[in-house]
């Protein structure tokens, strides 16, 4: 290697490393980031080579890390898929990581809770008007119809 390309080899994984300290990033995202800054072929596979060979990207950690912190929103597992899939995570970890927390996720609890907090700012709004605006809002963070309806359906037949 010479010295222009340690050189360059060396920007690529400052920012690399300037990115990461934001927040992690899967490997498709720092690829696409440094396609971006206009670094080469080679440079970009030898910074991400670099990089998960030190473990700072990883793209398993990646998908664990964005799906709890997109539960605390709380977002439903179709927008959380559909997210990660944007950010270039294999579906085979997708689904291992949605499996994982498919044990301790009950929707109808979380869309239940959401539609509560919604609820509450829908006062003085027509019943449908309210249901529609609720449906939608519910929809947008990727939560399930079927759970969608099922709650809306608990919640307005008092």
């Amino acid at each position: 290697m010479n010295k222009k390309d340690t050189d360059l080899s060396k920007k690529a994984r400052d920012y690399a490393f300037l990115l990461l300290k934001f927040r992690p990033r899967s490997e498709y995202e720092i690829c696409e980031r440094l396609k971006k800054k206009k670094f080469t072929p080679e440079i970009i596979k030898s910074t991400l080579s670099y990089l998960k060979d030190k473990s700072f990207i990883d793209d398993n950690y990646f998908a664990k890390a964005w799906i709890d912190s997109r539960l605390k929103k709380p977002f439903g597992i179709r927008k959380i898929r559909e997210e990660l899939k944007l950010k270039g995570i294999d579906k085979e970890i997708i689904d291992s990581q949605i499996n994982r927390i498919k044990e301790n996720y009950s929707e109808n609890e979380i869309v239940l809770e959401v539609a509560k907090k919604r609820l509450s700012r829908f006062k003085g709004l027509e019943p449908n008007k309210a249901k529609m605006r609720l449906w939608g809002y519910l929809t947008r963070r990727g939560f399930s119809s079927d759970t969608i309806a099922e709650v809306i359906g608990g919640l307005f037949i008092k």
